[in-house]
């Protein structure tokens, strides 16, 4: 397993502080007439996502994600995570608050998936089931969301019995070297996230406005901190902050809320750069011998994608171009899709 140099771990720490720093000091700014919240909603919505690599022509890599995510009405919280979110005002600021639950499974192979024996400078065989908690804070021109997201790597996750199964019913050949996965390990990872809302020109008929947004992870699932920007085009942008996605990434709300009338659309395209000091899915288990490979410190992703929302629904489709995330990768750059359906109810 790869050792990590400790100035990574503390050019890290440091970015993620200043993450935090600025995010704070941000929420604890801004006028109150800037940060009004939106109206109530007394709407939740379910989200279902899928991202696969064959949708951007390969099978490899990052081959796979499913979620199905809920976000809460805007109303009071349940006890215990209003108790929580009572700590978090240093942090997230004012806002509507919602709170969420998502369940997905992820599933990461080398290149060549027809070795019995993977290569060992390849990615490693890894499936990743887990859950995930979330406390969002809303305004009309900012969302900050804190989640905490837990699970296991391994073999317990399923990622051979989805992966092969499906190939099976597909008929294609399946996977061969899930043997050389990752052990069994419990993980977590405890994210932050804040997105702000700059209109450039126009109005909800027809808008231009930016989303940057700061982030970071700390875990021994991943750690990274992050910054990016979406610029997008279109109608009734201040129902949602982009559509969502399955981290890391670029990710939107899961939520959505129009205003005015309940038709809207939009395309966007973005760009989000990561400082990663650990990702268990290549840096190989933490207490464990393990596959692993040497990991970039640095890795971006772009995208581009269109969304429509029509009477509680939203759809969204989303093309990925990820930078190699480890010396010797082969391909250049991963290229993925990821469709998502929401529904308000």
């Amino acid at each position: 397993m790869t050792t990590r140099a400790p100035n990574r771990w503390l050019a890290l720490g440091s970015a993620l502080l200043a993450c935090a720093t600025l995010t704070a000091g941000h929420a604890s700014a801004q006028a109150p007439g800037v940060a009004t919240p939106p109206p109530p909603d007394p709407a939740g919505t379910l989200s279902l996502g899928i991202e696969n690599d064959v949708l951007g022509g390969t099978d490899r890599y990052y081959t796979n994600g499913l979620q199905i995510a809920w976000r809460s009405p805007s109303a009071d919280l349940p006890a215990p995570l209003d108790w929580l979110n009572r700590q978090l005002d240093f942090l997230q600021g004012p806002g509507e608050l919602r709170w969420g639950l998502a369940i997905g499974q992820s599933i990461f192979t080398p290149e060549n998936t027809q070795l019995t024996d993977p290569d060992p400078t390849d990615r490693p065989y890894a499936g990743y089931l887990y859950g995930a908690l979330s406390l969002s804070r809303v305004t009309a021109t900012s969302l900050s969301v804190l989640e905490i997201q837990a699970g296991i790597v391994g073999p317990s996750a399923g990622g051979k019995f989805v992966q092969n199964g499906f190939h099976s019913l597909i008929g294609d050949a399946p996977a061969r070297g899930w043997a050389y996965q990752l052990s069994d390990e419990p993980v977590a990872a405890l994210i932050l996230e804040r997105k702000w809302r700059v209109p450039l020109a126009g109005d909800e008929q027809l808008g231009v406005e930016l989303l940057p947004s700061l982030g970071g992870s700390i875990g021994n699932l991943q750690t990274y901190a992050a910054a990016g920007a979406v610029l997008r085009v279109g109608r009734n942008l201040a129902a949602d902050f982009g559509p969502p996605r399955i981290r890391p990434a670029l990710a939107g709300s899961a939520f959505f809320q129009p205003r005015g009338d309940d038709f809207g659309w939009y395309v966007f395209g973005g760009v989000e750069g990561r400082a990663v000091a650990r990702d268990i899915f290549l840096d190989g288990n933490t207490w464990a011998d393990s596959r692993s490979v040497d990991s970039r410190p640095l890795v971006a992703d772009l995208q581009a994608g269109v969304a429509v929302i029509w009477r509680g629904v939203r759809i969204a489709y989303t093309q990925v171009w990820r930078t190699e995330e480890f010396y010797g990768q082969r391909g250049g750059m991963q290229q993925f899709g990821s469709l998502s359906v929401s529904f308000r109810f």
